[in-house]
């Protein structure tokens, strides 16, 4: 049953609507990844280093993240539907603002991997999830996908080691089995996107914050991903990417 909805699902991603953000001088920059990747540090680090403006995941706001670790089955509706809200909005600031941004988690990882996640491990109802689906369809068709989304792949001890080490209250419970589905879920959802360019990182060897050669790879690899760098970037001083950082990078 979860499959044939999701695969019905998958043949409804294109949107319309919005004028595109290609062709004009601002870019959209998504940041992607699990819970513990580094995408709110990475999404801040690029706003300081290229003057995007910021639009961050809620999460100290969230009236039911909290709530949603201790009885998911309970909370995974209204939580998707408030994220859903959130990134939607966000979304469209971007896409109408006057100049570039970076989003840290977008509207479409909101469907493809956390409802999905929630509806196959039995934590969602179907009519829950359908009426997200339906909802969902009809909010992502008004916008404008990214011009480029970055990809943080991190492997399960990387990323319990990242959750145990900022310690959240509310995450130190988190079951492996609900961090490795949503890898799963990540990685056939980054393999499928066609809606624009994508950059996949794997982080487990990355420190965007203790070693800046790291961010600086990083960094070097999104100019080189963005067509017409010259109009968004300042290229003057930035050399060749860091050969010595561990790290898989597939971009198209």
């Amino acid at each position: 049953m979860g499959s044939s909805v999701q695969t019905n699902f998958q043949s409804n991603l294109g949107g319309f609507g919005n004028p595109g953000l290609q062709g004009s001088e601002k870019i959209f920059i998504a940041v992607a990844g699990n819970i513990g990747t580094g995408k709110t540090t990475l999404t801040q680090l690029l706003s300081e280093r290229f003057g995007w403006k910021s639009h961050l995941e809620a999460v100290t706001n969230n009236p039911y993240l909290a709530d949603f670790y201790t009885d998911m089955k309970r909370w995974a509706f209204p939580l998707q539907i408030f994220f859903l809200n959130h990134r939607f909005k966000a979304h469209q600031a971007i896409t109408w603002g006057p100049g570039s941004a970076i989003q840290d988690r977008s509207i479409y990882e909101d469907a493809n991997i956390f409802a999905r996640n929630l509806f196959e491990q039995g934590q969602m109802e179907e009519r829950d999830y359908q009426n997200y689906l339906d909802l969902y369809r009809v909010m992502s068709g008004f916008l404008t996908p990214p011009d480029l989304i970055i990809y943080l792949r991190k492997s399960l001890p990387k990323l319990k080691e990242q959750i145990t080490k900022r310690g959240r209250e509310y995450e130190k419970n988190i079951p492996d089995s609900y961090l490795s589905s949503l890898n799963r879920y990540y990685d056939d959802w980054m393999k499928n996107y066609t809606m624009g360019k994508k950059l996949v990182i794997d982080s487990d060897d990355l420190d965007f914050v203790q070693r800046p050669e790291d961010f600086e790879y990083v960094a070097q690899r999104i100019i080189e991903a963005i067509d017409q760098r010259d109009l968004f970037f300042d290229t003057k001083g930035l050399g060749a990417s860091v050969a010595k950082v561990s790290a898989d990078v597939l971009l198209k």
